[in-house]
């Protein structure tokens, strides 16, 4: 039996190791630290590794975000604290019994192929026993990189920043909001992080400046009804008609509909570019805090002094205590001794940004370092399923030319939509992306042979939320209660909210909102044709 490293025991590892164990291959995952969960383990004390911040909430719902055979129980709550997450990665570590698979406290030094690579696809990885420093090397069959993109903080230099006496940090250090009660804090960058920040300090601080270059679109969790917002965004239905209808059209709808939340112009915070050129920031609060007065938003920081920020607008803002840097990460593979893997600028070139296309044979892969629309776990997951199939030989990659035309029609496709920068170079969009995982593994439902065999499924499927399970319906390793569980998702979303007393759910919930949106759609099309033919 094939031995496979894996690197991390985080969102990404866990499945891994789950995967090569139901594939008969011999998993061993090495953890740095003495605990699973990677990015979602809040710890007071970081050793290095990025961690959530201690109110952190996910910004996907737990019917989006799970493992495909292994639900999220119907009690936890839709959007879950990093709590709640790390509790769903114990249930299901215990379900699959994948702890004895992991050497926790144990650090990758380095991944070389050995000297008959081309033969036999081996790597020798070098680990550090950190409990008793011992420094060993153990020779493996194929490698499951999991580390994720969360490596390095990202810390832009302005000028001033060595006279400005207050505090710096990067999101990545912060915690909580002890120790800023009643500070002048400005809070550099709009992304998710930077948001949650702003909105938590707001709540104790004198004042906090939130700044901006560029703005950005605020997307709620809950759409229409209180319903996951997700729900509605990632449909197999909803991706075919983007690809009918023009761009502009779309991101004019999406446009209209946040700015029915709130007017993004009035709050200071509308971008120059169309909703779907920037990951859109998540935050149900942020509004609030800006309506209230305890946020301010502000351009980008042009200087800092000794005592304050200038922005660029030219405006001063004195007496500040602490600048936050909430400007994400610089992700890499230092450990990895093969040019393949090198990462510049955040640029690397994988094939569906699993393997890289030079190696041969393709006997390491990289899991989970995406950025997408929508979760990350099944998209792990699936990468993870196909990694392990590829290793077994039981599925073929393309052609190293065919492979290399997707890596740069992706870094295209990227260009031609996002905004110039750092965070825009793993961007995948949920639904597309977890087909083309699929179409390789083998496991994509076929639409056509599902409505003419189970219509009421098919139904569900294409016009429902795409929801994991789905890719445990066909191919391999299919899981018997996928149909049930996807029948059953409005039971799982509407338990936490029922009265003890309730026992009855809301019937063909699904189907109802489907019919909804179908309506939508129509008026939304018959609008967009009246307005190209008019």
């Amino acid at each position: 039996m094939k031995r496979i490293a894996i690197i991390g025991a985080g969102a990404s590892g866990l499945p891994s190791i789950k995967t090569c164990v139901e594939d008969d291959l011999i998993p061993v995952c090495f953890e740095r630290t003495d605990d699973i969960g990677g990015l979602w383990n809040f710890r007071e004390t970081r050793e290095g590794q990025g961690c959530v911040m201690k109110s952190t909430i996910i910004n996907t719902s737990k019917e989006m975000m799970c493992y495909s055979d292994f639900p999220i129980p119907q009690e936890f709550p839709n959007f879950m604290h990093n709590t709640k997450v790390m509790e769903y990665f114990r249930l299901y570590v215990e379900r699959f019994n994948l702890a004895k698979h992991i050497r926790f406290r144990t650090e990758v030094l380095k991944v070389r192929p050995v000297k008959n690579f081309s033969e036999t696809g081996q790597w020798d990885v070098e680990i550090k026993d950190l409990t008793t420093g011992a420094v060993t090397t153990e020779t493996f069959d194929g490698v499951l990189v999991c580390t994720g993109h969360h490596a390095q903080k990202h810390v832009p230099r302005f000028d001033g920043d060595d006279q400005f006496e207050g505090q710096r940090i990067h999101t990545h250090d912060y915690r909580d909001p002890k120790g800023f009660e009643d500070k002048r804090v400005v809070v550099v960058g709009i992304g998710n992080s930077g948001a949650d920040a702003a909105v938590e300090l707001g709540k104790v601080c004198k004042q906090v400046y939130l700044s901006t270059r560029r703005g950005t679109w605020v997307q709620y969790r809950l759409s229409d009804n209180g319903v996951p917002f997700d729900f509605h965004r990632s449909r197999h239905f909803v991706y075919d008609i983007r690809r009918l209808i023009p761009r502009e059209a779309w991101n004019f709808h999406a446009e209209y509909r946040l700015n029915r939340r709130f007017d993004h112009d009035l709050y200071g915070l509308r971008p120059d570019h169309r909703y779907d050129a920037q990951h859109v920031t998540i935050n149900d609060d942020l509004p609030n805090q800006i309506f209230a007065g305890l946020v301010k938003v502000k351009p980008n920081v042009r200087r800092l002094t000794r005592t304050g920020v200038e922005f660029e607008d030219g405006t001063v803002e004195k007496d500040i205590d602490a600048v936050i840097y909430a400007t994400g990460y610089l992700f890499g593979f230092p450990f990895v001794y093969h040019k393949a893997l090198e990462v510049k600028n955040n640029q690397v070139n994988l094939f569906k940004y699993v393997f890289p296309p030079s190696v041969q044979p393709p006997t390491i892969a990289v899991i989970g370092c995406v950025q997408p629309l929508g979760a990350v776990m099944p998209i792990s997951e699936l990468q993870a399923r196909l990694a392990v199939k590829v290793f077994k030989g039981e599925r073929k990659l393309p052609t190293v030319d065919v492979m290399w035309k997707d890596v740069w029609k992706k870094k295209t496709e990227i260009s031609n939509r996002y905004v110039e920068s750092l965070r825009h170079t793993i961007q995948v969009d949920y639904v597309t992306f977890m087909d083309e995982l699929a179409e390789l593994v083998g496991c994509k439902p076929d639409f056509f042979r599902l409505f003419t065999k189970d219509p009421v499924l098919a139904l569900h499927v294409y016009f429902g939320a795409s929801t994991p399970y789905q890719y445990r319906l066909v191919g391999p390793n299919p899981w018997p209660d996928a149909r049930q569980t996807i029948l059953t998702t409005w039971d799982r979303v509407s338990y936490p909210y029922r009265r003890h007393s309730e026992t009855q759910t809301r019937q063909n919930s699904t189907v109802y909102s489907i019919v909804v949106f179908i309506i939508r759609v129509v008026i939304i099309l018959s609008i967009v044709i009246r307005w190209l033919f008019a």
